[in-house]
């Protein structure tokens, strides 16, 4: 549900216009040094402010409540929380019964028999994952010797990023939003995370990935492309004693176990369902198809902000992997 983690464990909470939204992470081991600046890098990533993103900007101020004591993490749960200062509620009470096209507003409704709390997409807004960033700082710290390389390698079908501002700038001026392709590298993850079948480094990523708003496809390696290619062209010859391949086809996984190569992940994220274009759906109130605008502030690119999010749901994912590895060499 709202908890991911066997040994790393991260506990998100919040809504979009609540009091506020938050993330508890446990098994954190005691003496990385931690403070509220080490946060800043990663959440200033995830801020509003540039073209495309939505016009709604909130001061993304940490709060720490336990976990961290003279500037070292103590071993207990982290409690870290966000305040909501700047909502707009009023603009989202004609979505109740006008649901906005490929959001979550009619699941949401019918799932929980419409209690949830609708403003600004409720728990389903992308201001959840401020928790999720949070709790990828820490993962990070956990993984000492990792490095990620994060990119957009797709805006709107564009693969040249000099024409990416293109891109938004027409996108922004329709009324309408664009999605892409987020790539991530990960260099420096030891040989052996990662457990067979349900467990496998795979497994666990795609499921973190799979659980960011707007994320519909995950690919390792070569993905996809490689159903166009013969074993003698995909494998990944092994050309040194430490495993290093010449070629990295399978993404850094073997056996869904991280081999010593660089790990290779490609999310798509789909475009931003609250779009400022008239669109046609239908009503609940009166059982027709009628025009809806939509009010509020979106962002017409959530691939821009994305980025970190999901390099921090990768960490997440490999922190509690390496707690599980160790633990099993023990």
């Amino acid at each position: 549900m709202n908890h991911f983690g066997r040994l790393f464990s991260v506990n998100i909470y919040g809504e979009s216009h609540g009091g506020g939204v938050g993330v508890v992470v446990d098994g954190v081991k005691p003496g990385i040094k931690l403070s509220e600046e080490d946060f800043t890098y990663d959440l200033s990533r995830r801020k509003s402010g540039g073209l495309g993103t939505t016009p709604r900007i909130e001061d993304d101020e940490i709060i720490i409540d336990s976990g961290i004591f003279n500037g070292y993490t103590t071993g207990a749960p982290i409690s870290l929380r966000f305040l909501n200062k700047n909502t707009r509620s009023k603009d989202y009470s004609n979505l109740v019964k006008h649901p906005r096209p490929s959001h979550a507003d009619f699941t949401a409704l019918c799932k929980y028999d419409g209690f949830n709390d609708y403003r600004g997409g409720g728990h389903f807004s992308g201001r959840i994952t401020l928790g999720i960033v949070a709790a990828g700082v820490i993962a990070k710290k956990m993984l000492e010797g990792v490095k990620f390389t994060t990119k957009i390698t797709n805006l709107g079908g564009e693969t040249d990023s000099s024409k990416f501002q293109e891109v938004l700038r027409n996108t922004v001026m329709e009324k309408d939003s664009v999605g892409g392709i987020v790539s991530i590298c990960v260099d420096g993850v030891k040989i052996g995370l990662g457990e067979p079948y349900f467990d496998s480094i795979e497994s666990i990523l795609s499921h973190l990935l799979f659980s960011v708003g707007g994320v519909k496809g995950v690919e390792f390696g070569t993905g996809f492309k490689g159903a166009s290619m013969r074993g003698s062209e995909f494998n990944d010859p092994i050309i040194d004693e430490n495993g290093k391949t010449k070629t990295n086809n399978n993404g850094g996984i073997n056996g869904g176990i991280s081999n010593g190569n660089p790990i290779l992940i490609n999310a798509f994220v789909k475009p931003t369902p609250s779009i400022g274009k008239t669109q046609e759906t239908y009503n609940l109130i009166n059982g027709k198809i009628e025009k809806l605008d939509i009010e509020g502030r979106h962002d017409a690119a959530i691939i821009l902000r994305a980025q970190v999010v999901l390099e921090s749901m990768v960490a997440i994912g490999l922190a509690d992997l390496k707690l599980i590895s160790d633990a099993y060499k023990k």
